[in-house]
C-alpha cells in the first residue's frame, strides 16, 4: 500500500512513519510539510493513500484536495474532532486523533486495504458501459433514456455528476469517479479532476496552459486538460 504523509509537523511524520514501519504492507512513498509541495509530488508518486492533517502552513488538508489531479483515499490525522464532519463530507475513510493510536491506526489501514483490495467476489465483475449501451437519468421529477455514446461528458457538481447530452444539462447522484469506474475508458477520458469527456466527440484539441490541452467537444464545451492528463491523452490518441 503506496501511503504520502502531509503533516507539518516533523515529530508528528516521525511518529507515523514509526507507526507505520509494524505495517507489513505498508510503503511510505514520501512525505511533505506544506500544501504545494505536497500537491506536486503526489500528482508525480500517485499514492494509494494520504494521511493527511486538517492543520497546514497558510492552508489545510480541504485545500490541498481541492488542488490535486491524482486523489488517493484520505485518512485525516488531527488534534481537533471539530473537523470530523467536513472530513466525512469529503468522503474521507477515516479521521484520526493524535496522539495517533496504534490500533486506530491499523484499522485506518484495514479500511484502506479493503477498498484498494477487495477479495474476489463469487458475483463477476459488472461489465464496463460502451457507447452502444442505454442508460437511464433522472434529475428531480424529469427521467431520460440516453445512448451512452450520445452524452459528450459529464462535469462534477460536488458529490454529483452533470451529464451534457442534447441540449440537457441533468444532475445525478453519482461522483465522477464513480462514474469513470463504470464507463469503458476507450471511450470516456478523465480531462481533470471535473470532467470526463467523450472521446468521439472531440472535435479539436489545442495547447493551453502549463503544456495542457483545451478540447473542444462537438456541441461546443471546452474542457483544459491539465498537463498530467495531457500525457495520458497523447498516449490514448497517438498512432
Amino acid at each position: 500500500m503506496r501511503i504520502f504523509i502531509v503533516e507539518d509537523s516533523r515529530l508528528a511524520r516521525q511518529e507515523l512513519r514509526t507507526l507505520l514501519a509494524a505495517i507489513p504492507d505498508a510503503d511510505v512513498v514520501g512525505e511533505a510539510a506544506e500544501l504545494a509541495p505536497a500537491r506536486e509530488a503526489i500528482d508525480t508518486l500517485t499514492p494509494e493513500l494520504l494521511l493527511l492533517d486538517v492543520e497546514l502552513p497558510g492552508a489545510t488538508g480541504f485545500d490541498l484536495l481541492d488542488q490535486l489531479e491524482h486523489l488517493p483515499l484520505v485518512v485525516f490525522t488531527t488534534a481537533y474532532d471539530q473537523h470530523a464532519l467536513a472530513a466525512f463530507e469529503r468522503n474521507a475513510l477515516d479521521y484520526l486523533l493524535k496522539p495517533i493510536d496504534p490500533e486506530r491506526l491499523e484499522a485506518a489501514l484495514a479500511k484502506a486495504r479493503a477498498r484498494l483490495r477487495p477479495p474476489p467476489s463469487a458475483q463477476p465483475a459488472a461489465a464496463l458501459k460502451g457507447a452502444d449501451d442505454m442508460v437511464f437519468l433522472r434529475d428531480g421529477e424529469r427521467c431520460w433514456f440516453v445512448r451512452l455514446g450520445d452524452i459528450a461528458g459529464f462535469e462534477a457538481c460536488g458529490n454529483y455528476a452533470q451529464a451534457w447530452f442534447d441540449g440537457q444539462r441533468p444532475l445525478i447522484n453519482r461522483t465522477l469517479t464513480s462514474l469513470e469506474e463504470r464507463l469503458d475508458p476507450q471511450l470516456f477520458f478523465r480531462a481533470s479532476r471535473s470532467h470526463l469527456v467523450n472521446l468521439r466527440w472531440v472535435q479539436a484539441i489545442q495547447p493551453w496552459s502549463n503544456d495542457g490541452y483545451r478540447v473542444t467537444l462537438r456541441d461546443g464545451h471546452q474542457v483544459e486538460v491539465s498537463r498530467r492528463q495531457a500525457k495520458l491523452l497523447r498516449e490514448k490518441l497517438e498512432l
